[in-house]
């Protein structure tokens, strides 16, 4: 499926991140912005090459699941039954059809879980190996350390403190932390704008954002409804159960980090990273439950089936996407609908430019990094695109051109700054999809009254 619709928005803005490396972006740590240029270019623009590593980090996920499990004391039928769990969940398919920094996220949560369950029980040197995963995932995005944090909290109330007197968890710390620094440093250097795009996103400024509300219905969609008593009981039993005693303290972490995200306005899906865990967990009982009758093991096949069935025809995109406005897939899943009409929008800003004469110097402003990134993509005659939008904002302003091509600005706007304002289109993805970029005005605009140097300050946004 990883080549059908086409790129995500993200994955065009992450490929032009990564042709401009730093040790950090205005909106996360350099790790998938360089990784996505990397594979653009070995791959020649494959979007099947692009995506790869996310399907290997996918069934990497499924596996560590059922490592847990073993971990957990399970045999190899509840090891399995873990695993799939895992593979029928919703939040899989999503994270693994695209390359994205929540791809990756979700793989070092389930990463560090696994050597954490065996650093709590054994000791030693696995420490540093906690430590080199955390410090590989904190070049990816910010949550590691969270999840870090909640387990330590988790192992202060919960259990087993010993764990802590050790010099190995410390020194796993200090190696994450060094791993970390160059990020850091440049987060501090530049004024930490992670910290209010944070802010921004609490306020609903991403298009994956979700009113608070609806935080804790979510998680119950995460994995899947039928598949909510596997992962429920799996944190009962490492809260009560004294054979899982050792580690209490993830049962202590899911509820931390769920409140901490649910108060300060955390995506839902911020802690899907632990459900690996929880299904581990679970997975025994659940199974001498279905093997206990045959209508219970009927009934535990038909919510693995129905899972995966479900998942797949909601997050991979196997309706054509001439198809996608007649169903509730894109409500549903957001992300498809941001993979859907780029080369349109491309196509729209050419036709733009064939209003000017040839012998214009034409910049291309856009809204958002998505229209950016498609033009940067598509229209290689026309790039670099120019935009307010996250890290698009520093890489500067165009340079003196004597024409703008505006996408996604409203027309009285673009009147303060440019003497001559002309429509010029607007961008229809051939669908009749109402996703975001569905009717994007686009203008031609001449006759600047504003220098570069006032006007760039004005358009600068996080989201």
């Amino acid at each position: 499926m990883a080549g059908r619709y086409g790129y995500h928005r993200d994955e065009l803005y992450f490929i032009r991140a990564g042709s401009e490396p730093a040790f950090g972006y205005a909106d996360q740590p350099p790790l998938t912005p360089l990784l996505a240029h990397a594979l653009h270019t070995l791959f020649h623009g494959s979007l099947v090459g692009l995506r790869l590593p996310s399907a290997v980090i996918a069934g990497l996920v499924v596996l560590l699941t059922g490592l847990l499990a073993r971990e957990f004391g399970a045999g190899r039928g509840a090891q399995v039954l873990a695993a799939a769990c895992m593979a029928a969940s919703a939040v899989l398919p999503v994270v693994s059809h695209m390359l994205s920094t929540t791809s990756i996220d979700l793989l070092v949560w389930t990463a560090i879980s696994w050597l954490v369950v065996r650093a709590l029980r054994d000791g030693g040197p696995v420490w540093l190996a906690v430590g080199l995963v955390a410090g590989i995932g904190l070049q990816n995005k910010f949550l590691p350390a969270f999840l870090l944090g909640a387990l330590l909290v988790g192992v202060l109330v919960a259990g087993p403190r010993p764990a802590l007197r050790s010099p190995w968890p410390w020194l796993g710390g200090l190696l994450a932390l060094v791993l970390w620094a160059p990020n850091l440093v440049w987060q501090a250097a530049n004024g930490f704008p992670q910290v209010a795009l944070s802010a921004a996103i609490a306020a609903g400024g991403s298009g994956t954002s979700e009113p608070w509300y609806v935080f804790l219905p979510f998680q119950l969609i995460l994995v899947s409804p039928a598949l909510v008593p596997v992962w429920a009981l799996g944190w009962w039993r490492l809260a009560r159960d004294p054979r899982l005693r050792t580690w209490r303290s993830f049962a202590m972490a899911y509820v931390v980090l769920a409140v901490l995200f649910l108060v300060t306005g955390g995506k839902p899906y911020y802690l899907a990273g632990l459900y690996p865990v929880l299904l581990a967990a679970g997975a025994a009982p659940v199974l001498a439950w279905a093997r206990s009758g045959a209508g219970r093991a009927v009934s535990l096949g038909v919510a693995l089936v129905l899972s995966a069935v479900t998942a797949s025809v909601l997050m991979l995109p196997l309706v054509p996407d001439h198809r996608l406005a007649a169903t509730p897939i894109v409500d549903i899943n957001y992300d498809a609908g941001e993979t859907v009409g780029w080369p349109r929008l491309a196509a729209t800003v050419a036709a733009a430019r064939l209003t000017v004469p040839a012998s214009e110097r034409v910049a291309v402003l856009t809204r958002n990094y998505g229209q950016a990134g498609a033009v940067d993509r598509y229209l290689p005659e026309l790039r670099p695109a120019y935009s307010g939008h996250n890290s698009y904002w520093t890489w500067g302003p165009p340079p003196d051109a004597t024409t703008v091509i505006a996408v996604g600005f409203e027309e009285e706007q673009l009147r303060r700054w440019f003497g001559r304002v002309e429509h010029a289109g607007r961008v229809d993805n051939g669908v009749g999809l109402e996703n975001d970029e569905q009717g994007t005005p686009v203008w031609v605009a001449r006759d600047q009254l504003v220098p570069w140097d006032r006007l760039w300050p004005q358009l600068r946004h996080l989201g």
